[in-house]
């Protein structure tokens, strides 16, 4: 059977990806934002969010070492993100700037593969952050790519439903299989290879509601399935909307999926923990985001202050913040400088972590008050100058000037008569 252990409910907007390392769990989201948690209790880590992407975040994943993540965002950077420090290692422009919607590292580490929406894979040397090469591959968008346990080959997936197998230098395709007609949205290899890379269809799976490509579903549910002879052995609802996501946790009997409900659910496969694990991993009520309370932040007590902190898993601060009498007004007042000198927060990573908070809270009550027209309808964030930049494909705009619709509609009416 499986159980509910938690609830994640941190990101602002669709959770995209999920990953598990040995110790670590990480999310992305359409928020821009990454997070990273610890696997056993899964209590967030001092400093995630990891910010520094400009749009969603499609894509991450963990180094087999556990010390990387990289993520992919539709801003057309892949980034390397140290998970001891939180800190950016590196920056990897994909070639022709289009947004990159799939990233993957060989299990030795060795190189990593992203894919983009002009249909281009790039090739990098992991350890010098290089380029190695670069290719069109497809005529539409790569959505999904892993490479095999052997480090040697990798599988490329499109909008398609197309699936091709390339050596390391991209000069040679290996094998290709038209996969799915809808397009393919995922695609993974057996931890194992007994002999060769032969593509051979074993069976099709079928879900309640809807054809199930991996684990997630458009039907909000997950089907979980025995590989060996496709049975159907869990159906797990939770989900409010289309389930986006879902990643094993290599060390634990743990599963997780991520949903356009914004949250993440993390279940446990049967009962095989041992008494530890089963103390760390406790059903609970769930993960709840901040700015529970109705009033304005700055009429906050200092009772709601502390309060925010637990729900916020710094309720280590509590005591030091009600010493200091922080109330709402104080909380937005917070700097760098005075959670260093006067409440004594000596962890860097920490008071980044507090003041990150402290800003979404300002976010929250901003956008909590202001009409809806004045909102991005993707983002839900307050609009501001736009940047000169197409956001489907990151080039620079020729022209910022604006054409009235209906002198566009009677142009394009003009150029069909004349075709």
């Amino acid at each position: 059977m499986t159980s509910l252990i938690c609830t994640l409910q941190d990101h602002r907007d669709d959770v995209n990806w999920c990953s598990f390392s040995g110790k670590l769990f990480a999310t992305c989201s359409g928020d821009k934002t990454l997070r990273i948690y610890n696997s056993c209790d899964f209590s967030e880590l001092p400093f995630s969010p990891l910010s520094g992407h400009g749009y969603g975040v499609h894509c991450c994943c963990f180094s087999t070492c556990g010390q990387f993540l990289v993520s992919c965002s539709t801003d057309a950077t892949t980034m390397v993100w140290s998970t001891v420090t939180g800190e950016i290692e590196a920056v990897l422009e994909h070639p022709g700037r289009s947004p990159v919607r799939i990233c993957a590292l060989s299990p030795d580490s060795a190189h990593l593969v992203s894919g983009a929406s002009d249909g281009t894979l790039a090739l990098w040397d992991f350890p010098s952050k290089k380029l190695h090469r670069t290719g069109a591959v497809s005529d539409t968008t790569m959505v999904a790519c892993s490479f095999s346990p052997c480090s040697q080959v990798f599988m490329s997936g499109s909008n398609y439903g197309d699936l091709r197998l390339w050596d390391l230098d991209m000069n040679q395709l290996l094998a290709e299989k038209n996969a799915h007609d809808l397009g393919v949205t995922c695609c993974t290899f057996a931890p194992n290879i007994l002999s060769g890379y032969k593509m051979q269809l074993l069976h099709t799976l079928t879900g309640q509601s809807a054809p199930v490509l991996s684990c997630a579903s458009v039907d909000k549910t997950v089907a979980l399935y025995d590989a060996n002879n496709a049975v159907l052995l869990y159906t797990l609802n939770q989900h409010e909307r289309y389930v986006t996501a879902c990643s094993f946790s290599p060390t634990l009997p743990l599963i997780a999926t991520g949903s356009m409900d914004k949250t993440v659910n993390i279940w446990r496969l049967e009962d095989r923990c041992n008494d530890h694990e089963q103390s760390a991993l406790t059903p609970s009520e769930g993960r709840t985001s901040a700015g529970r309370s109705k009033l304005l932040v700055s009429d906050w007590s200092e009772g709601d202050v502390s309060a925010w902190l637990v729900d916020e898993s710094l309720e280590g601060l509590v005591d030091k913040f009600r010493a200091n009498n922080i109330d709402g007004t104080e909380l937005l007042s917070l700097t760098k400088e005075t959670l260093a000198s006067e409440l004594h927060i000596e962890s860097v990573g920490l008071r980044s972590k507090i003041l990150r908070k402290v800003e979404e809270l300002k976010n929250d009550s901003v956008c909590s008050g202001i009409p809806d027209e004045f909102l991005c309808p993707i983002t839900r964030e307050l609009m501001k100058e736009p940047n000169r930049s197409s956001p489907m494909t990151n080039l620079p705009l020729l022209t910022t000037l604006l054409t009235p619709n209906h002198t566009l509609k009677m142009a394009i009416g003009r150029w069909k008569t004349s075709h």
